[in-house]
């Protein structure tokens, strides 16, 4: 996966909780295995009528928040079903970071493994950002220095250092085995001496 690096945008402010994953991505859209060509369909039944034709009323329908790369949402953001096609279509669609007050954990975990930066800040902070989704104003996230910044001020957010560390390597979980890949080399070999039979 792609390395973390520091990302600026205006983020797409999307104030409302307990967003479930059948919300993000429709179980309609989970045949493919493929990470790649499932954020057209990011949050579906919100962007388009019974038609398939594109809703006026819903924020990431506008501009600027359709090139977005962080999202401000509300508590309880991944909660449902624990398909991985949330963050797949999240990140097709774009988005690089989530922040809200409180994540379900297997959305959470989800997140990191498929290279986006989840962020859990108090209701305030987390205000505070949305109103500057709201007013289009453009924030940093700086994962390195754990520094959200806006308006020439800093939010200081937490990270677990191990998955930090594999965000801005871009190492998900083949990424951390192939690391090893000497020492199974050498495990394989020693195992096929002494039992040659198996293949």
């Amino acid at each position: 996966m792609d390395p973390f690096v520091k990302i600026k945008s205006i983020p797409a402010p999307l104030p409302m909780i307990n967003i479930d994953t059948d919300m993000i991505i429709p179980k309609q859209f989970l045949k493919t295995i493929k990470r790649s060509g499932l954020g057209k369909n990011l949050f579906h039944e919100l962007r388009y009528d019974i038609q398939g034709n594109i809703k006026n009323d819903f924020v990431l329908n506008w501009d600027p928040y359709k090139t977005s790369k962080i999202l401000i949402a509300g508590a309880n953001f991944g909660c449902g079903s624990s398909r991985e096609h949330a963050p797949w279509s999240l990140l097709d669609f774009g988005f690089k970071s989530i922040i809200a007050p409180s994540f379900a954990d297997i959305f959470f975990n989800n997140c990191f493994k498929n290279g986006i930066l989840p962020i859990k800040l108090d209701q305030r902070n987390v205000d505070i950002l949305m109103k500057e989704a709201e007013d289009k104003k453009e924030i940093s996230v700086d994962l390195e220095n754990q520094i959200i910044s806006y308006d020439d001020k800093n939010i200081k957010f937490e990270v677990d250092e191990f998955r930090k560390k594999c965000l801005i390597e871009g190492l998900d979980d083949i990424g951390l085995t192939l690391q090893k890949n000497k020492k199974i080399d050498i495990h394989e070999e020693k195992i096929h001496n002494i039992q040659p039979w198996i293949v």
